[in-house]
């Protein structure tokens, strides 16, 4: 079985992300109003990230913050399933509370 997920990027005319979408072939992923994408994949034979970084030019600043720290803490979490290393997610939990409170997000 396969199944697609696709993102379009709408761009303005100096090639700036004005708006992202996301499709997917099951129809369960679909988004249109996205304003940040961050996408990782492993290259096994070259060992390294590859990566796609965008976000829109109307994105706040704020919600770039709770968008970072939402996705560290989901890294936190997947490294300790995958790896089974609690000591180094609780490391990075650490630093989510940390970036939390230096970026005025986290909540009382």
């Amino acid at each position: 079985m396969k199944k697609k997920l696709k993102f379009e990027i709408d761009l303005d005319e100096n090639h700036l992300p004005e708006n992202i979408s996301m499709n997917s072939s099951d129809s369960s992923g679909n988004e249109n109003n996205i304003k940040a994408l961050f996408v990782s994949a492993w290259q096994a034979k070259k060992k390294e990230t590859l990566r796609i970084d965008l976000w829109t030019k109307d994105m706040p600043v704020n919600e770039m913050f709770i968008f970072y720290h939402q996705s560290l803490l989901s890294m936190a979490q997947t490294l300790e399933k995958s790896t089974g290393h609690e000591r180094l997610s609780a490391a990075l939990l650490d630093y989510c509370d940390f970036f939390a409170e230096q970026t005025q997000i986290k909540k009382e």
